[in-house]
């Protein structure tokens, strides 16, 4: 008979549950496991609802963290124990909305000046100029890249929820993998691991964001997702259409890229106030 763990692996599967979606689901279950020193399918409902009131109260962590930590036992007992009459009144938390951290353009070429070596800075460059979340970067094959000039694309394999896409291929960062390819003369993957036989893993890609991001001065808050958005920002700010950003970012919703106005610095200095409109003599 399969283990726990292996009968929840194999539900996420058989429903597309993306890796990262089924290594955190794990990661929550194991968690709850050791923190009552029992198998999770000896517990009770209301020792669940206890554990996340202990991961809120007293380990105080994020909401977001609690939710997920929620989500995944949710989907153990409905979907892997089969109990759904057991269920756990533990309402899914608002979590608060912040504005993510974009950098200028002075200070995207500061953190590529600051990279330690040309495969950090190639690596760094390519998920800016590509607007690539970090997991799509390091997973980049060179038969991704589409060269020719009448394409000068780069092909996104299986990007959130498990969706191909293709996105921009400038000729700077054309050339940037170039000279990378010369000195590093990569076989299958653009980024491999150690041995050769995957990818990096996005670990090794944050460190070499934050170790550029802290000698280049810029300030200790944000990772390497920061130039996803900046990518996007500065699309939008140099006139790009929110559905091309869209289209670009692989964002189901148009919504989501909507945020993005919110962070674009011309949309606000560029927009004349409605009090300059009114008549100067009744202001």
């Amino acid at each position: 008979m399969k283990s726990l763990r292996e009968q929840m692996n194999d539900a996420m599967i058989l429903r597309g549950f993306a890796a990262r979606t089924q290594e955190s689901y794990l990661a929550a279950v194991r968690a709850l496991a050791k923190h009552y020193r029992r198998s999770p399918d000896s517990l009770t409902a209301e020792e669940i609802e206890a554990y996340h009131l202990h991961l809120i109260v007293e380990r105080k962590l994020a909401y977001s963290s609690v939710n997920l930590s929620a989500s995944a036992c949710r989907f153990l007992f409905d979907k892997v124990l089969r109990r759904p009459q057991a269920r756990f009144d533990i309402p899914m938390a608002k979590v608060p909305k912040s504005l993510p951290r974009v950098l200028s353009r002075d200070e995207v070429a500061r953190l590529f000046a600051a990279a330690s070596n040309p495969r950090a800075r190639t690596l760094l460059m390519l998920t800016y100029a590509a607007g690539l979340r970090v997991s799509e970067a390091c997973a980049l094959q060179l038969a991704d890249i589409e060269s020719a000039p009448d394409r000068m694309c780069l092909k996104v394999r299986l990007g959130k929820g498990g969706k191909d896409r293709y996105t921009m291929l400038s000729p700077q960062l054309l050339q940037t993998l170039r000279d990378y390819w010369q000195l590093c003369r990569p076989r299958i993957w653009l980024f491999p691991n150690p041995s050769g036989a995957g990818p990096i893993d996005i670990t090794t890609a944050q460190r070499a964001y934050c170790a550029a991001r802290d000698k280049a001065g810029l300030g200790r808050h944000g990772g390497i997702h920061t130039l996803r958005h900046s990518f996007a920002t500065h699309l939008l700010e140099s006139g790009v259409d929110i559905h091309t950003i869209q289209r670009l970012m692989g964002h189901g919703h148009v919504s989501t890229t909507m945020r993005y106005f919110h962070l674009a610095h011309n949309k606000l200095t560029g927009t004349t106030s409605p009090l300059e409109l009114l008549d100067p003599v009744l202001r």
